[in-house]
């Protein structure tokens, strides 16, 4: 069969290795896709937002199957649009999307299905947050309520921060802003879980947690997400339990109350504390970098996982794991999550020992006469699958250091909660 990928960062390449490697799949396309996507697929430099473009090449080429990967197409409705097509798409609809498109519709949906989540205010208007800002106790946590590329969160520890904060999102700084989320800051640990559902049928992926903050000790703005393990320390059965049945199950039931049908995968954002979760965001796709650290751990074909969602044959499948360890490192262009030079030549990639269980997967670089060049924030993930935390790690800066880019940067303590 033939498969399209929306997308063109580190995620998509690393679902295009993992179909790549299966033997139903006779030709993949990605769009756009990345340098090193074009070594295993075809990259179409196409507009992932032009929804019309995206479906003639479709059905001219007879693709089977199409897989969007990041949000931004997912919350405008590119699977809508698609089905309407009668093209077979996986991926959460606009309207369940919305679970990530808007936050606050996340938090009202989490309010009325009693969704353990912090406690929140909603505001309309730069005056309304001032005056409640400077009269309230910190810390606590301010985000935009719309698409951000994971940077419209704001961790303040007094009202200046706070005040500061609401003039960037009501400024512009993401776009146009109607509202803004102001939460109750939840003193706990971070933990990611993914879930792949078909409407009726939930099953758990591996868990991860990411280290999103740009500095080293989870210091510094926030970013997109500078590294992850797999799996989680913080999983054991009984929060998992609590995961699925006070946070999942009714998220997809209210979904279904409202009548969406979520088809894809979910990532819960979670705040553990005293070994009860609270939802903290949720993405309606894989995260970035957890995708390219939890994959390489799936022992199913990746193809099949993904048609028994899209064929509602979820509950016929058993999802497999191998129990390694599983850890990557992102390297950015230096000045990322701010602004970077763009276009900068990556020497030495072939210098690179890539094992068998080691992984490079490309996010923001490009490809012109066989030379590669950084073109986004977040450039390289390095991924490495070993018994133990400490040996991938180790792996994997012994391959960064022989990449030797001078122009860019990465954290060299990715992981350190279950190494130190």
């Amino acid at each position: 069969m033939k498969v399209s990928i929306i997308g063109s960062g580190g995620r998509e390449h690393a679902i295009c290795h993992f179909l790549s490697k299966s033997k139903k799949i006779k030709k993949i396309y990605c769009i756009p896709g990345n340098a090193g996507t074009s070594s295993i697929s075809e990259n179409v430099n196409l507009d992932i937002n032009n929804h019309l473009e995206i479906k003639n090449f479709i059905k001219k080429n007879k693709v089977d199957l199409v897989i969007v990967g990041p949000e931004k197409p997912l919350v405008e409705g590119l699977v809508d649009y698609l089905e309407n097509n009668e093209i077979k798409v996986f991926g959460p609809n606009k309207k369940s999307s919305k679970l990530e498109g808007s936050k606050i519709f996340t938090k009202k949906l989490c309010k009325k299905y009693n969704i353990p989540t912090a406690n929140f205010k909603i505001f309309n208007n730069l005056n309304k947050s001032k005056k409640f800002l400077l009269s309230t106790k910190y810390p606590l946590v301010i985000k935009a309520d719309n698409l951000a590329s994971g940077k419209g969160v704001y961790i303040c520890k007094n009202k200046y921060e706070a005040i500061k904060s609401v003039k960037e999102i009501f400024g512009g700084k993401f776009g146009k802003a109607k509202n803004v989320l102001v939460e109750e800051f939840l003193n706990g640990e971070e933990m990611s879980y993914f879930i792949i559902s078909d409407g009726k049928t939930i099953k758990s992926f591996e868990t991860a947690q990411d280290h999103k903050r740009v500095k080293e000790g989870d210091n510094g703005k926030n970013t997109g997400g500078m590294g992850a393990y797999s799996p989680s320390r913080l999983i054991n059965k009984n929060l998992e339990k609590k995961i699925i049945n006070q946070i999942i199950k009714p998220t997809i039931k209210g979904l279904g109350k409202l009548g969406s049908i979520y088809k894809g995968f979910l990532y819960a954002g979670l705040m553990i504390v005293n070994n009860n979760p609270y939802l903290v965001e949720y993405n309606v796709r894989m995260g970035d970098p957890e995708c390219q650290t939890i994959l390489p751990k799936l022992k199913n074909d990746l193809l099949d996982v993904i048609m028994a969602c899209c064929n509602k044959k979820l509950h016929k499948l058993k999802i497999s794991w191998n129990n390694k360890k599983s850890l990557c490192v992102v390297l950015c262009s230096k000045g990322y999550p701010d602004t970077f030079k763009k276009n900068i030549k990556i020497n030495n990639l072939e210098k690179l020992k890539i094992n068998k269980n080691d992984y490079l997967f490309h996010a923001g670089t490009s490809i012109d006469k066989k030379e590669v060049y950084a073109t986004g924030g977040r450039v390289l993930n390095f991924v490495t699958v070993s018994n133990n935390f400490l040996s991938a790690r180790k792996t994997i800066h012994k391959n960064i250091n022989k990449l030797n880019w001078t122009s860019g940067f990465h954290r060299k303590d990715i992981g350190f909660k279950v190494i130190n």
